[in-house]
């Protein structure tokens, strides 16, 4: 095994086709840790019963943004440029949650390149048991089973990053440019929602948005901001309030211009393509609004890039 370490970027992942939407989905609701669906030995039942029952209409949201998700693409580009900013003594790889590249899959590829130690980098500013703690635990799950000793170091969260903070509000800065001088936008960060049940049995995950949030916001004194969380999925009570409900409640106080903020996702796919882009930028204007934009996700963004090679850098 060689002195190289493995950097593991871990992300969700999307369909990469329109006939990959039903499995995704059914990886996706078959892990209790993102969602609970009744007693374990019925979940899997379950998650098949609800992915073939949501498919055709996620199918159609993905038709509306090319036909597929594309954080593989974008995650591939993001371990490229740390790749390069980390130098010849790290190697970066992907790893999918719920689908392509698997973690099993890159782990596989770290030890076919003869790597022994392992950075595992989840792509969640915010840690959640359902996001950066699904993920760490399938690695754990597959590193027990995989026969080859590995040092691994993880890396929980990043929501107070100065660098991260830096980074997101440079694209606040950059999405106030796209409205007119003389118009006030009114910020309205929106973070994926989570079961309420989460954050009342210890999860961390809202107090970190909200840290983020206040970091954030302090490069933008006197500026109207909201929170709001969007992408729930299924029959239990989810964060609130919602995105929605807050677009259409900002349109009823008079307000006429939203600059959204996704203030927990580091590249784009459906939840900004569509959802933003199309789903609520739809909402926006049957309710009014004037002007609706969106930040730039973070994707390859250069401080962004600088964050990750420092956490990276710090737990070597």
């Amino acid at each position: 095994m060689s002195e190289k370490t493995a950097v593991l970027l871990l992300q969700m992942g999307g369909p990469d086709s329109l006939d990959s939407v039903e499995p995704f989905l059914r990886n996706l609701f078959s892990d209790r840790d993102m969602i609970r669906l009744g007693p374990l030995f019925l979940q899997p039942a379950l998650a098949r019963w609800i992915a073939r029952r949501r498919a055709p209409k996620v199918e159609a949201h993905y038709e509306r943004i090319g036909g597929k998700s594309p954080i593989r693409e974008l995650t591939e580009a993001q371990a490229a440029a740390l790749e390069a900013r980390l130098g010849g003594d790290f190697h970066c790889f992907t790893a999918m949650r719920y689908w392509r590249p698997s973690i099993i899959e890159a782990l596989a590829a770290v030890r076919r390149a003869g790597i022994s130690r392992i950075v595992a980098l989840p792509l969640y500013p915010q840690y959640s048991r359902a996001t950066t703690g699904s993920s760490f635990k399938e690695l754990q799950r597959i590193l027990s089973l995989a026969g080859v000793e590995f040092r691994v170091s993880c890396i929980e969260s990043f929501h107070d990053h100065p660098l991260f903070i830096e980074a997101l509000a440079g694209t606040i800065a950059e999405g106030f440019g796209s409205f007119p001088p003389e118009e006030a936008a009114t910020i309205l960060f929106s973070a994926h929602s989570l079961p309420v049940s989460f954050i009342e049995s210890g999860d961390p995950y809202l107090s970190q948005v909200k840290e983020t949030v206040r970091l954030a916001m302090e490069r933008f004194p006197g500026r109207k901001h909201e929170l709001a969380f969007q992408s729930k999925a299924g029959p239990v009570k989810w964060l609130e309030p919602s995105t929605e409900e807050t677009i259409s409640r900002l349109a009823e106080n008079g307000c006429r211009n939203i600059l959204v903020v996704p203030v927990s996702f580091v590249s784009d796919h459906i939840e900004t393509l569509y959802e933003i882009d199309i789903a609520y930028a739809a909402l926006a204007r049957e309710n009014g609004i004037t002007h609706f934009r969106r930040a730039p996700a973070l994707n390859t963004n250069p401080l962004f890039i600088e964050c990750l090679a420092e956490l990276v850098i710090r737990a070597v």
